[in-house]
């Protein structure tokens, strides 16, 4: 694969990357792309969408909100279609975990031979996930620090100015790994390639398991979750819960992360919240399965109590 890349940049054949799920992460990542390589003579970019979304993108680009200004991208082209773009070098997926099984099934007709899929899904399992569904595809593993939202059609807004993105590939960084990490900074995205991606995935897992498990459940944002003596003490106790069975399952988080938990709580602006909290109150789908549920399974598979996971989940899941 690393031959067939530098052959695609000495010809000045185009790289294309699609961007499946323009909400707050794929719209926000996926706009610095757009903008950066508007144009290129070697990078086109595309958006996977649908509907209301979709048709303004098509007629106006997507406009992206932060705290560092606004700006409005278009992509080389935005369907609804993946066979009108067809075989892509590399796939962003960033959709809902609980429509991972379809969106893999859409983007089909862009997977080819040498296509790189890069998740940047909630969970602690999604490289796997996919992995299972396409044993003979290159999976990369990712997850991004990032408080945006889709405020309406076309429009992302981000909020604070942590925007990072992670990722990496289990066999190790390499020259492609390497280089698509520039590509990303080329962009202006704050990115970090992990040597140890499975442990960056879960380090993000442990904390939007806690915060959208709990902001949910208290129906709070995330300052709220430590601005009482209770919920604080919710808190620091759930993520005790998480450590013990990500132990259980060989990966070692840092003892003070649970802490770090709470001190990010209080750094996010206020009003944030996760974006399960925010579907639970507009009634959508949610995670909880994904985000919460898979914690209480795993606990109970190697024989740990998990208390506080047990009752927010069982509130939870009558609200799903």
């Amino acid at each position: 694969m690393l031959l067939v890349l530098c052959t695609k940049i000495d010809t000045m054949e185009k790289t294309k990357i699609a961007i499946l799920g323009l909400g707050g992460v794929g719209g926000f990542y996926g706009g610095k792309l757009a903008k950066r390589y508007a144009d290129s003579s070697h990078v086109e970019v595309y958006f996977i969408a649908r509907g209301a979304h979709l048709n303004v993108i098509r007629e106006n680009g997507i406009r992206v909100i932060s705290d560092e200004g606004e700006f409005t991208a278009k992509p080389n082209l935005a369907t609804d279609r993946p066979s009108e773009i067809g075989v892509m070098d590399y796939i962003v997926l960033t959709t809902k975990s609980y429509d991972l099984t379809n969106s893999i099934e859409l983007i089909k007709p862009c997977i080819g031979e040498k296509t790189v899929i890069l998740p940047l899904l909630n969970g602690g399992d999604i490289t796997e996930r996919i992995r299972s569904i396409l044993p003979e595809s290159t999976v990369w593993s990712g997850c991004s620090y990032i408080v945006s939202r889709k405020i309406e059609p076309g429009v992302i807004k981000s909020s604070g100015s942590y925007t990072k993105l992670v990722f990496g590939y289990d066999q190790g960084i390499n020259e492609q790994t390497k280089w698509f990490e520039n590509l990303l900074k080329e962009a202006d995205i704050d990115v970090t390639l992990s040597p140890n991606i499975r442990e960056s995935i879960w380090k993000k897992f442990f904390f939007i398991s806690v915060t959208a498990s709990l902001t949910s459940y208290f129906n709070v944002g995330f300052n709220e979750l430590v601005n009482t003596q209770e919920r604080l003490d919710t808190t620091a106790g759930m993520a005790e819960e998480f450590l013990k069975v990500a132990k259980a399952e060989g990966i070692s988080l840092d003892k003070n992360s649970a802490e770090e938990v709470v001190a990010r709580s209080e750094a996010l602006p206020t009003g944030a919240t996760t974006s399960m909290h925010s579907d639970f109150k507009a009634g959508n789908r949610t995670e909880v399965e994904t985000l919460t549920g898979v914690i209480v399974q795993l606990a109970h598979k190697h024989h740990i109590r998990v208390p506080i996971y047990e009752t927010v989940y069982n509130k939870l899941k009558k609200q799903f």
